[in-house]
């Protein structure tokens, strides 16, 4: 029997792989883990445990930080910390009931000299918005606003700091609707370039690292045992001595407020209710005198000492993690972590991930198939692969994947 070249084609493609269009595209994929955070460097959670067993904090550190010596270095250094990035607009007022708020139409860094264009008691407050590649500055009482002037950048001074004479006091910086106070250094607000919307604010308080800016790190609750407060503090110490610089442009800082780099939470940190104290206490315990503090070093230098809240049980390697050798981030056993009362919240962990997520993640149109590729010695993911329905794939790493999504950690099993 003769079979149609036109029929052999038509069987062809009906009982041909099923279609594009016709593969199921989950709505979502669930994953299950362990740990928070990259892993790599100090464990907060490990520290705590330590602590609780009578470590101490240098102990603590030089088991973490494999290699490395504790020195007393001089940290009566400004850092500049971003606390407002990629703004249309924001507002300063007094915190502080017959302070003085002084404006300045630039940048004044470090000069004590310099001449504010406005100076405002406790009533007015100061508004930024973003037009163009200039910020407008208006002057704020009430309903009544003034304008100021436009400029790429103002400075920001109270009084009660080493660059304003009066009573102590704070400042509140508003952004949208959230609120924080600040106390200590001054406040830029500056117009630098966003890719793809022209130009943003960025909002910087620099600060003197020795205390003003080590008393706002909100890394681990104030309550914690002693010694893994001190550890923590020595560590971010050296951290943003690792970080001074030139500021990035993209932020005018040197620092990030936030995971990016280590969490600053300004003055809200030292007057916490009961613990606020043991915090400050904390990092004075640190200090080796009025200008220096001890620092975590490797060849006499400062290291950017990596910090996360717990592991999977092994801590990682920065070239797991990232693919840079530090010889100071060699993977240790970290049991306090797989601890449920020590850590209740990411002892174990389960999260759904949506197609929206995952298809950004990995820059397909979307996800039909996930696979795990390989894992490192310490058990995070060290690759996983997805595939769309077009049959195009596409292959992060662990800790890749785990920072665009958003998952506590590299420690998972697809469910």
């Amino acid at each position: 029997m003769r079979i149609s070249k036109t029929f052999l084609v038509v069987f062809a493609l009906l009982f041909s792989a099923t279609p594009a269009q016709a593969l199921e595209i989950p709505a979502e994929f669930n994953f299950q883990g362990t740990g928070y955070g990259h892993g790599v460097g100090l464990s907060q959670i490990g520290a705590r445990g330590m602590a609780l067993s009578g470590a101490s904090a240098q102990s603590i550190l030089s088991y973490y930080y494999g290699g490395t010596e504790l020195l007393s270095l001089n940290d009566n250094q400004n850092i500049r910390v971003n606390i407002g990035h990629m703004l249309t607009q924001a507002t300063i007022k007094s915190g502080t009931q017959n302070s003085t708020l002084n404006l300045y139409m630039s940048d004044v860094g470090e000069d004590t000299a310099a001449i504010p264009i406005a100076s405002l008691n406790s009533k007015s407050g100061i508004s930024f918005i973003q037009l163009g590649r200039s910020i407008s500055a208006f002057v704020v009482t009430g309903k009544n606003s003034q304008f100021i002037g436009n400029s790429s950048a103002w400075s920001v001074r109270w009084s009660g700091t080493r660059y304003l004479e009066g009573i102590p006091s704070t400042v509140s910086l508003k952004i949208n609707s959230k609120s924080v106070k600040y106390r200590y250094g001054q406040i830029q607000v500056k117009s630098v370039r966003a890719p793809l919307l022209g130009h943003r604010m960025a909002v910087t308080n620099t600060l003197r690292i020795h205390d003003e800016y080590l008393y706002g790190i909100g890394e681990v609750p104030s309550s914690w045992p002693t010694q893994a407060l001190i550890a923590q503090g020595i560590a971010s110490r050296s951290y943003a001595l690792s970080k001074l610089g030139t500021p990035k442009s993209a932020c005018d800082c040197n620092v990030y407020n936030n995971i990016s780099d280590q969490s600053f939470v300004g003055f809200s940190k030292e007057i916490e209710p009961i613990y606020g104290k043991l915090w400050k206490e904390a990092v004075q315990a640190s200090s080796t005198s009025e200008t220096t503090g001890q620092v975590i070093t490797l060849n006499a230098l400062p290291i950017t000492a990596f910090f996360f809240s717990s592991s999977g049980g092994q801590t990682e390697t920065s070239v797991n993690a990232w693919g840079q050798e530090r010889s100071f981030t060699t993977s240790v056993a970290d049991p306090y972590s797989q601890d449920p009362i020590l850590n209740p919240r990411f002892y174990t962990w389960n999260r759904p991930l949506s197609q929206a997520v995952l298809s950004r993640a990995f820059v397909l149109p979307d996800i039909v198939a996930l696979n795990i590729e390989s894992r490192n010695t310490t058990g995070t993911v060290a690759r996983i692969t997805a595939r769309s329905s077009d049959g195009k794939t596409s292959t992060l790493r662990g800790e890749t994947f785990r920072s665009r999504t958003q998952l506590p950690s590299a420690w998972f099993n697809l469910i």
